[in-house]
């Protein structure tokens, strides 16, 4: 009886779930943003604290919220987890929503404390856009591919993902951050462009991403074969589908 109890406390409302969504896409939005519009104002940040500030937030949020909702964080993690069949399409509509409603908030409240600057934390590229696009694809194949390959562990979203993930960001911030600002998620790259009226080259952050995802499923499923019953309660959070 104890146990089913606490198996039945472990269960998150789909309203809980997407709240945690939104609360992580917020974070990351305003944490991303926020430095790039401090590094314009304040020279001495650096490229490398700049590049470490969203991986050292998405860390810090797959610990506090990946038990609610697995902490996607990412329209391009929904997305591959979800072609991997270890999260529900009719879910991905809602998780989307609530993503890009964090990011919008947190680039509103980042550009309403700080200002326009550095494009108000906006990703455009400095590079041509199939340039811009590849590299895109690339870094969210990377990405994705870190997600998926750790969480087909059970357990591993908390300790051991958080830190993989978080370090994958930063350390694909080094280098496409100068180049595309190294985004690898739609959300991030919509809000501060919609606010800064820049919507002209989201595109590549939508495509670029969203192909990066594809690419990190078929590896993955070359590399471990179809989800397991671990990475499903990494993509969905305690409790599974509701």
């Amino acid at each position: 009886m104890k146990t089913q109890t606490r198996e039945r406390s472990r269960e998150y409302s789909e309203p809980r779930r997407l709240a945690a969504e939104a609360l992580g896409t917020f974070a990351l939005t305003l944490t991303a943003c926020a430095v790039e519009i401090s590094a314009a104002l304040h020279p001495e940040i650096s490229p490398a604290e700049r590049a470490l500030a969203p991986g050292l937030m998405v860390l810090a949020l797959i610990y506090a919220v990946s038990d609610v909702s697995g902490a996607h964080i990412n329209p391009a993690v929904t997305f591959a987890f979800a072609l991997r069949g270890a999260f529900p399409w009719r879910r991905v509509p809602g998780y989307w929503l609530a993503q890009l409603a964090g990011a919008v908030v947190g680039a509103a409240l980042a550009r309403g404390l700080l200002g326009k600057g550095a494009d108000g934390g906006a990703t455009l590229p400095k590079v041509g856009a199939l340039a811009g696009l590849a590299i895109e694809a690339t870094l969210t194949f990377l990405l994705v591919s870190v997600v998926v390959h750790t969480s087909k562990r059970k357990g591993a979203v908390g300790p051991h993902a958080a830190i993989a993930v978080g370090a994958t960001i930063a350390l694909a911030g080094f280098w496409g951050g100068p180049l595309t600002g190294a985004s690898m998620n739609p959300a991030r790259s919509f809000a501060p462009a919609l606010w800064n009226g820049q919507l002209g080259t989201w595109w590549i952050y939508v495509v670029g991403p969203m192909v990066g995802a594809v690419i990190a499923v078929g590896a993955a499923f070359a590399v471990h074969g179809p989800a397991s019953s671990g990475e499903k309660e990494s993509a969905e959070g305690e409790g599974g589908s509701p």
